[in-house]
C-alpha cells in the first residue's frame, strides 16, 4: 500500500468524479456505451434476488477517513440517505472494458478485499466475456458464459455469467427473482396456479348453471337477476349439496318461498 495521501473522504461530495485510496485521489471516467447497459442489468439482477436487502450503482462507500470507493454495483444492507455509505458491502461488482487502467483496477480490488468485501466479481467486457471471481486469501477464479456465480450468505440464487451483461439473460433471471419474492418458484408455477384457478372457477360456474337450470324447471320460469344473485350467494354460503337437496325436495311454491326468505337455509 502507498503512503497516505493528503485527501480525506469528508472533503469529497456526491457527484465529485473521484475515489480515494489511502488519501490518494483517483479520477473516475464516465462509463462507455458498452458498459452502461451491462452495469444496469447486473444491478437489477442482484437487487431483485430474494435474499438481497439493497443494492446500489456507483455507491460511494467510505472505508475510514482516507479511503472511499464506489463499486459499479454494491450489494449490502445500507440505508438510502445522504452521505457516504459507512458499511462494507459483502458483494461488489466491477465492469472492465476497453481502455481499463489495470493498475487502478488492481488497486481497487485490493482496497475492497482489504476492508472486508467477501465476494468481488470483475466482469470483463473486452475480449472473450468472462467474470473474474475474487475472494480474500483465495486464488482468482475465472467463470465463463454457461457457468454460474454464487455468493453464499448474500444471494439466494446463483447468477448465470451472462445475466451480468446480456439483456435477455438478465431479464429472465430478474423475473424469476421477482416471482420468488412474491412466493412463486418460477413462471411455470404462476401458470400452473392460473390453470388450477381457471379449472376451479369453471367447475363453480358449471355447478351454478346446473342448479339455476333445476330451479327454473321447478319454478316453471326464468330466474330474475336478483334471484340468481341470491342463488349464487347461497351456493357460496351453503354449498352445492344443500342447494341440490332444496331443489329436489321442495315443490315449486315451497321452493319460491325458500328463495325469497332471507333467513332460509
Amino acid at each position: 500500500m502507498r503512503d497516505a495521501g493528503p485527501f480525506r473522504t469528508d472533503q469529497l461530495r456526491s457527484g465529485d468524479p473521484y475515489e480515494l485510496s489511502n488519501g490518494h485521489a483517483i479520477r473516475c471516467a464516465p462509463t462507455g456505451g458498452d458498459g452502461t447497459g451491462p452495469k444496469l442489468r447486473g444491478g437489477f439482477v442482484l437487487d431483485s434476488d430474494p435474499a438481497v436487502k439493497n443494492a446500489g450503482v456507483d455507491a460511494g462507500i467510505a472505508f475510514g477517513p482516507y479511503t472511499m470507493r464506489a463499486p459499479d454495483v454494491a450489494v449490502g444492507d445500507f440505508a438510502e440517505k445522504p452521505g457516504w455509505i459507512q458499511s462494507v458491502p459483502p458483494l461488489a461488482v466491477e465492469y472492465a472494458s476497453v481502455g481499463q487502467d489495470e493498475d487502478q483496477l488492481r488497486e481497487k480490488i485490493d482496497d475492497l478485499l482489504r476492508v472486508g468485501v467477501r465476494y468481488l466479481w470483475v466482469v470483463r467486457l473486452a475480449g472473450p466475456r468472462r467474470v473474474e471471481v475474487y475472494e480474500k486469501a483465495k486464488a482468482v477464479r475465472i467463470a465463463l458464459p454457461g457457468e454460474t456465480l454464487t455468493a453464499p450468505g448474500v444471494l439466494q440464487n446463483p447468477v448465470p455469467v451472462e445475466a451480468l451483461y446480456d439483456r435477455d439473460a438478465a431479464h429472465e433471471v430478474a423475473l424469476t427473482n421477482l416471482l420468488q419474492r412474491k412466493g412463486y418458484n418460477d413462471l411455470d408455477a404462476v401458470r400452473s396456479e392460473g390453470i388450477e384457478q381457471g379449472v376451479e372457477q369453471g367447475i363453480e360456474q358449471g355447478i351454478e348453471r346446473a342448479l339455476g337450470h333445476q330451479f327454473e324447471r321447478k319454478l316453471g320460469r326464468t330466474l330474475a337477476a336478483d334471484e340468481r344473485a341470491t342463488l349464487r350467494a347461497r351456493l357460496t354460503a351453503l354449498g352445492p349439496e344443500r342447494l341440490g337437496d332444496v331443489v329436489l325436495d321442495l315443490d315449486g311454491v315451497a321452493l319460491l318461498a325458500w328463495l325469497v326468505d332471507p333467513a332460509a337455509r
